[in-house]
């Protein structure tokens, strides 16, 4: 039993060669047989109509593959320019941001009065109990335990631990974090201590201060470990309860921790470097 695709070739090939006959018998000179002559047009007339119209079917299938493929080739070269366009866009957009970080970064340097040391963050704690990071700098780059961390937004934190070239900061959002700080506006003094959802607390603020919501809150430089003036953060909540000479104050930190990616190194003199 023919197949399918078997049976249509054989059906062109019986149209091809009664077209063939059919020209053949319509080029030989008239002669007085005009009766033969019709009955063969009237019978291969059909024939011929339906290989040309097969065959303009076929061109028309060919020319159309031959279109799509050329489309479907020119879509996906398309698609690639336009992935590899969002990349070197995204890329540059990172080079870009990083640019602008450093370039704060190395302005705050400039502004800083003792040498400081530029360190990536290279890692993060993901306990929600102790905040802390790592850094790409160490006791070998001439850092110690007890340094402190900023960035230019403000305060980071305290290094707590320090290897050969990687060191350990506890952020102020840290409860286990101290630092000694004044409100700006009216020299209110206190201790800000890490509190819960990435808030900071101001404790031990007179309740005879009159604070306002958004005071900014920076570094007393008492502790002779922050620099005086560093910003902390702006007062976000105060409250003052029936009794006790001390008011609850929270302060929104200025440094966007979970952004955080570059950091500067504070040398403290009188610190000891571990070997």
């Amino acid at each position: 039993m023919f197949s399918k695709n078997m049976a249509i070739i054989v059906g062109l090939m019986i149209l091809i060669t009664l077209s063939i006959i059919f020209l053949s018998i319509s080029s030989r000179p008239a002669h007085p047989a005009q009766g033969q002559s019709r009955f063969a047009i009237a019978v291969v007339a059909p024939f011929q109509k339906a290989i040309s119209a097969t065959v303009r079917f076929f061109q028309d299938v060919w020319d159309r593959y031959f279109f799509l493929v050329f489309t479907a080739e020119e879509n996906a070269q398309l698609l690639k320019e336009a992935q590899q366009t969002r990349f070197l866009r995204h890329q540059y957009e990172e080079v870009l941001q990083s640019n602008q970080r450093l370039r704060r970064l190395l302005d705050l340097k400039a502004k800083t009065t003792m040498p400081s040391i530029a360190a990536q963050v290279v890692g993060k704690d993901p306990s929600p109990w102790f905040q802390s990071m790592l850094v790409d700098k160490g006791l070998k780059e001439g850092v110690a335990v007890g340094f402190p961390v900023v960035n230019p937004e403000g305060v980071v934190g305290l290094v707590v631990e320090a290897a050969a070239h990687y060191a350990k900061v506890v952020l102020i959002t840290d409860p286990n974090s101290a630092v000694d700080a004044i409100v700006q506006r009216n020299r209110a003094r206190g201790i800000v201590k890490g509190g819960p959802s990435g808030f900071c607390v101001l404790h031990f603020v007179l309740r005879k201060h009159d604070l306002k919501i958004g005071d900014t809150v920076v570094a007393s430089g008492m502790d002779g470990v922050f620099p005086k003036g560093m910003p902390i953060g702006q007062i976000s909540k105060i409250v003052k309860q029936e009794a006790g000479i001390f008011q609850d104050v929270a302060v929104m930190p200025y440094v966007n921790f979970e952004g955080l990616e570059e950091v500067l190194i504070v040398p403290v003199q009188g610190l000891e470097k571990k070997p």
